[in-house]
């Protein structure tokens, strides 16, 4: 039996190991397995090449937990290590096996999937455990050893009994860590970091139903057996090529990754590109809402199919963290832990060719089935409306894709919009005014004014809407968005003829002071205009400019300090060219003239939906009053 002293930089690096190293103790199975997968997959490389003569034959890593004796125990039938190679991988830390296999081999194994983190992986094993085993036998001719260590810089290495080929891990499990000796902890554990592992992984057993027998009754029961439980799917459908899956086997895959969402998802992107970098992977989208926060973290990332995490933030663009699925490569640098993402070129070119790869696949659904892609708009929106606002290059593609939709159910790209409007919703100065509502009902009667005038009104709801109108008009030429409730429908696209005005200049003056004095309410700015006499005689507007900067406010940034607390404010538009208004003016009585403004007044508030509680109750008994 040898005896020896960790060769290590500090001396005691197990301390750091357990507070610093690792930020979250439950990965030390993830470590583990992936060592016996690196080690599995290393010797089908050096059978497949014939430096390896031994039978490969059907290896499966097994997972033990002896909750009366207090271990774990994790077993593979890979490589294997001699004496030697135990000194040189296992006590000489700063040392890792997998860099000097890869450097031997990289020219054959850069294809073989091999996980490479055997090393410090290994030593997270301390994390949960007082005391740590390895007995192992290389698949060469030389004999089994066995390694222990309690924790401390000393070791033990003694020969082994061991007669099959792999390695066993054996940890002893620490007093503060005996959840981890609780099945349901390491099925969860399992099922979170090694679902997708290349290699099966067995943990315990299954009953499984047997067909029954020809000729058993239809009351006998079917024979049963007891069979390895595989907790991972060890080909996973973003390890395949996408000619060899139909849509069926996508989402058979989409109901693997989240057994609880019901719905299908609405379509699919498949990403696999090997250069300049190797990613793989499968994004879908799902039904979207407006809450875009409950959204995110919903993709996972894998490092050749370890998990590593659901916070993909820098490896995926931000505005496609509202979408689901998978993203695997190697090439994602991550800090010894690999539970962060480092931040370098490598990371950026992914991130831009997850962009394009969207991008691309929208375009192709837009011109393959134009009617479908109009269908799944509003389930879409959000996603390609962000991208638009955070992504130039997104932004350039989507702008030949996204759409406009009408209250009336119509969908225009914008060049089509563009066309659409132009002889009828020019101004006077050569702008196009494009309309638009963001709540049908809500806006219902001015909707309808300006359908009256022959102009066209989008539906544009999405909560950050108010911020892509903004780029919009600065990166378009000579257009502006504007809400059908922001002025009346005469000053919304401003024309050349101008409305001339029944009352006079001294009579404007006399109905304005009327108005200001009954309307007490500081959050209306009065503005006396000409407008057809057909038209509304109170109309409330909300300032486009006031209002969008307020949302912009509330919705992240755009707007200017502080707007997004403001009180509201309205424009109280009276129309000097209505009967009603005449008779406000010339009425002589000063109780029915305040009760004509007042029931003006609250019918502008009840079509803005205004009027509430008590003063919708008020307004509910002056109606009923007057009618008597």
């Amino acid at each position: 039996m040898a005896t020896g002293k960790i060769n290590v930089s500090v001396d005691n690096i197990f301390p750091l190991i357990k507070k610093f190293l690792y930020s979250d103790h439950e990965i030390f199975l993830r470590e583990l397995i992936s060592n016996a997968t690196d080690a599995t997959l290393k010797l089908k490389h050096l059978t497949s090449i014939g430096e390896a003569s031994v039978e490969y034959g059907n290896p499966i890593i097994e997972v033990k937990v002896d909750k009366e004796g207090k271990k774990i125990h994790i077993i593979d039938q890979g490589l294997g290590m001699t004496e030697d190679e135990v000194k040189k991988y296992i006590n000489e830390v700063a040392f890792s096996g997998a860099e000097e296999f890869l450097d031997k081999y990289k020219d054959s194994a850069k294809d073989s999937g091999i996980i490479g983190h055997f090393g410090l992986g290994f030593y997270s094993a301390f994390m949960v455990a007082s005391k740590v085993e390895i007995i192992t036998k290389s698949f060469k001719d030389e004999p089994a050893v066995h390694w222990s260590c309690d924790g401390s810089p000393n070791f033990d290495l003694e020969p082994s009994d061991k007669t099959d080929r792999g390695t066993e891990i054996v940890l002893h499990v620490a007093d503060d860590s005996t959840e981890f000796l609780e099945d349901n902890r390491i099925s969860e554990l399992l099922s979170k970091y090694n679902k997708f592992m290349p290699v099966p992984i067995k943990f315990g057993t299954r009953t499984e139903t047997l067909p029954k027998p020809e000729g058993a009754k239809e009351e006998d029961e079917a024979p049963t057996e007891e069979v390895d439980n595989i907790i991972n799917n060890p080909t996973p459908a973003w390890t395949k090529q996408p000619a060899d899956l139909e849509t069926k086997d996508y989402q058979e895959f989409y109901r693997e990754l989240y057994p609880m969402q019901f719905e299908e998802p609405l379509f699919h992107i498949h990403l696999n590109v090997d250069y300049p970098f190797h990613l793989t992977g499968i994004l879908y989208f799902p039904r979207l809402t407006n809450d875009l926060n409950s959204q995110k973290d919903k993709i996972q990332l894998y490092q050749n199919q370890v998990y590593v995490t659901d916070n993909v933030e820098g490896i995926v663009p931000e505005f496609l963290m509202m979408l689901r699925g998978v993203v695997d490569s190697p090439d994602i640098p991550l800090n010894v832990s690999r539970s962060y993402l480092q931040s370098d070129g490598a990371v950026k070119k992914i991130s831009s060719y997850i962009t394009r790869k969207v991008a691309d696949k929208l375009s192709s659904l837009f011109k393959d089935n134009r009617e479908d892609f109009e269908a799944k708009w509003n389930d879409i929106k959000i996603v390609i409306e962000y991208g638009m606002l955070s992504e130039d290059k997104f932004f350039e593609k989507a702008d030949k894709f996204a759409l406009y939709p009408t209250v009336d159910g119509k969908f225009f790209t914008f060049d089509e919009l563009q066309e659409k409007l132009k002889a009828n919703q020019t101004d006077k100065d050569g702008k196009l005014v494009i309309l638009y509502a963001s709540d049908k009902e809500a806006q219902h009667s001015y909707i309808e004014t300006a359908k009256d005038k022959g102009y066209e009104v989008l539906l544009l709801d999405s909560p950050i809407i108010s911020h892509l109108m903004q780029k919009l008009e600065t990166s378009k030429e000579n257009i502006s968005f504007t809400r059908v409730d922001s002025d009346h429908i005469e000053n919304l696209i401003k024309k050349d003829e101008a409305q001339i005005s029944k009352l006079s200049d001294e009579e404007k003056e006399t109905l304005k002071k009327v108005l200001e004095e009954t309307i007490a309410n500081k959050s209306y700015t009065i503005q006396l205009e000409a407008m057809d006499s057909a038209a509304s005689p109170f109309i409330i507007t909300e300032p486009e400019f006031m209002r969008r900067m307020k949302e912009m406010q509330q919705t992240g940034g755009g707007g200017m300090f502080g707007m997004g607390n403001m009180p509201e404010m309205y424009n109280l538009t009276v129309n000097t060219n209505s009967e009603l208004v005449s008779e406000i003016l010339t009425t002589k009585t000063a109780k029915k003239k305040e009760r004509l403004i007042n029931q003006s007044l609250d019918l502008a508030r009840l079509s803005k939906g205004l009027l509430k509680g008590e003063e919708l109750t008020n307004f509910i008994k002056r109606s009923y009053e007057m009618v008597k």
